[in-house]
């Protein structure tokens, strides 16, 4: 019996679900509310980190820097890159939202 589909299946169905409730938030305090509600704080710390690189990725500064920049590690820094370069656009899309000014994201 094959379950591996239809866990597939239902992570799809949950990360929608989540999307969904993210995309209904308005303000920055209330995604902060959710996101502290919902994870945990190594959760929390981790998400952060693997933010925080992206910028200097973009940047093309190199993954030692970077560490030494963030002290996160080299090994996260590297799923990152390989995430902006391979992902699905999430990671490029809301960097590319927060370098524009926020009348230019509103004219849309």
């Amino acid at each position: 019996m094959k379950r591996r589909p239809l866990e597939n299946e239902r992570s799809a169905e949950n990360l929608a679900f989540l999307a969904t409730a993210l995309a209904s938030l308005d303000t920055v305090e209330e995604v902060r509310a959710f996101l502290e509600d919902l994870c945990t704080p190594a959760e929390l710390e981790a998400m952060g980190d693997r933010w925080r690189v992206v910028p200097l990725l973009q940047d093309n500064v190199p993954y030692r820097e970077i560490h030494e920049r963030t002290q996160v590690s080299v090994t996260t820094i590297g799923r990152v890159a390989r995430t902006l370069e391979r992902g699905t656009g999430g990671y490029g899309v809301a960097a590319a939202r927060l370098s524009t000014p926020p009348a230019a994201i509103n004219a849309g």
